[in-house]
């Protein structure tokens, strides 16, 4: 099994629909229908988001979920679908997806159970998938998209269903011309279903959901949400429909692995079926896939040709029976929810809402802010983390998950700036070499590199005097009125030390020889 298993594609339209699903990475301008339709026409928009259950076990298998290991490696008899091998479910998919409902505010079943939707694929081997059709675990809920989400109103976003399903194999079509190449890795990997209600009508309001649920799931621990590695991924309903007339036929466009790639395809799909309706044609009920590059909506397949899935209870599955004991001890161990939490934060740290949404969107972020916190200014704390750590990690495209620096190594370098060691400049080139890997604190590497800080001020009136001497047309002009060289001054004092003298006694002395 350690190699890809190949699917020979002999249909030439098969192979442009390929061609176009190709994923391309490209800069989309953001742009807003909302104006094409706000007085005549309406968009109604549901979401199906896929989340695969952070579990180290596959959903009816021990084979590891790991992430990128090397082609069908993880994958035992069960995920393969050979003949005669029972499934058996794992408890911990189930645990997440309940603490997921809760969160929610869903209402949990006490008893679903399992169905086998069947279609042939080549990245399903077993020919069917399973999946909760009949009785899912979980039914309503709701996410509150509000200002502190960014919207300037408060709009409910219903859950219809939560349902527990298994992901599939997966198909690489851009290695060798007409042949897809199948990797089952992924397949049996354990997935919630979230299924919302048509309550959206905005793209932003589409992406703010998803942004929110991903969040919420990192938070609940239940999935990691990372859209580049298909752990999260989006289908999406559209219709439109002139205001105070019955709903529009919908359209399904399938796959979408990004927020940003999410918002431009609803806002050109609404476009499209305007356009369409305007020119007094209908609209087709198809599913349609996102060309990033073409930044368009193209079509997959229609009404006629959708598969009859044929469900069926699963006969090998036991029914799932959840006790109000067991909801219970799950509802006790849910940890603060986002909302709650990005209340406390803005009381607590008197810190931005901007701010605190930029560290709960990183798995761990709060976490790591509120460790170097204990102790130290909020806002300097906040400030390094989102300006300078962030930036240096994506840099070297790290995720944060994987970041190098410890919170005793960051709190250190603010510990150090506020001490007068060193500049905040200083500051963030000793924490450039601990992303590269440097694991000392800041106080070993500021004695190592001689980058204490220049308090002596005779030392710095003599600098300061010198750079004046140096330069008398640049003193004559600022002389003249020309205040702007005062920063040029600075930067030739903190050129000469290094970075190294301290900028309040710098402004200080040359605000005296100047002035």
């Amino acid at each position: 099994m350690c190699s890809f298993f190949k699917i020979a594609s002999t249909s030439n339209s098969y192979n442009n629909v390929l061609k176009s699903l190709r994923y391309n990475i490209i800069y989309i301008k953001k742009f807003s229908t909302h104006n094409l339709y706000q007085k005549k026409w309406e968009a109604i928009i549901g979401l199906e988001i896929h989340a695969q259950i952070n579990s180290k076990k596959k959903l009816f298998s021990k084979s590891s979920t790991s992430f990128n290991e090397p082609v069908n490696t993880n994958v035992s008899v069960i995920d393969a679908a050979f003949p005669g091998t029972i499934p058996r479910i794992n408890s911990k998919c189930v645990q997440l997806t309940v603490a997921t409902s809760l969160a929610l505010n869903g209402n949990v079943q006490p008893v679903s159970f399992f169905d086998r939707k069947h279609y042939f694929y080549p990245d399903l081997p077993a020919g069917y998938q399973i999946t909760q059709h009949y009785a899912p675990i979980s039914l309503g809920g709701k996410i509150t998209l509000s200002p502190l989400d960014g919207l300037d109103y408060e709009t409910d976003v219903k859950i219809k269903q939560i349902q527990i399903e298994q992901d599939t194999g997966k198909s690489i079509h851009d290695i060798k011309p007409g042949i897809a190449l199948i990797d089952l890795n992924r397949s049996g990997t354990g997935l919630m279903e979230i299924v919302t209600e048509p309550d959206i009508r905005t793209s932003k309001e589409a992406g703010l959901t998803v942004r929110k649920l991903q969040t919420l799931l990192r938070t609940l621990g239940s999935s990691n949400g990372n859209m580049e590695e298909g752990s999260l991924r989006c289908d999406v309903n559209v219709s439109v429909h002139e205001v105070g007339t019955p709903f529009g036929t919908r359209c399904e466009i399938k796959n979408l692995n990004s927020i940003k790639f999410l918002m431009s395809a609803i806002d050109v799909e609404i476009e499209r079926q305007i356009a369409e309706l305007e020119k007094g044609h209908s609209i087709m009920q198809e599913t349609r896939g996102y060309d990033v590059a073409a930044n368009q909506t193209f079509r997959l397949r229609t009404k006629e040709t959708l598969t009859d899935y044929r469900y069926m209870p699963e006969p090998d599955i036991p029914s799932l029976i959840i006790t109000k004991d067991y909801l219970k001890r799950i509802h006790n161990k849910l940890p603060e929810l986002p909302d709650d939490r990005k209340k406390r934060l803005m009381n607590q740290y008197n810190i931005s809402l901007r701010d605190v949404t930029s560290l709960m969107h990183e798995d761990g972020g709060v976490e790591y802010f509120e460790e170097i916190a204990k102790n130290r200014n909020p806002h300097h704390v906040v400030n390094l983390i989102i300006h300078d750590l962030y930036g240096l990690l994506n840099t070297n495209n790290i995720k944060f998950n994987h970041n190098p620096v410890t919170t005793q190594q960051l709190g250190s370098i603010i510990d150090s700036i506020k001490m007068g060691d060193i500049t905040a400049k200083v500051g963030r080139k000793i924490l450039t070499l601990m992303v590269m890997g440097d694991n000392r604190l800041s106080s070993d590497i500021i004695q190592e590199k001689g980058w204490k800080q220049l308090t002596n001020t005779d030392e710095l009136e003599i600098i300061c005097k010198d750079i004046l001497s140096r330069n008398p047309k640049q003193v004559q002009q600022y002389k003249q009125g020309n205040k702007n060289l005062f920063s040029w001054f600075v930067g030739q004092v903190m050129r000469e030390t290094k970075s190294s003298a301290n900028p309040k006694l710098v402004n200080d002395i040359l605000t005296k020889y100047l002035n």
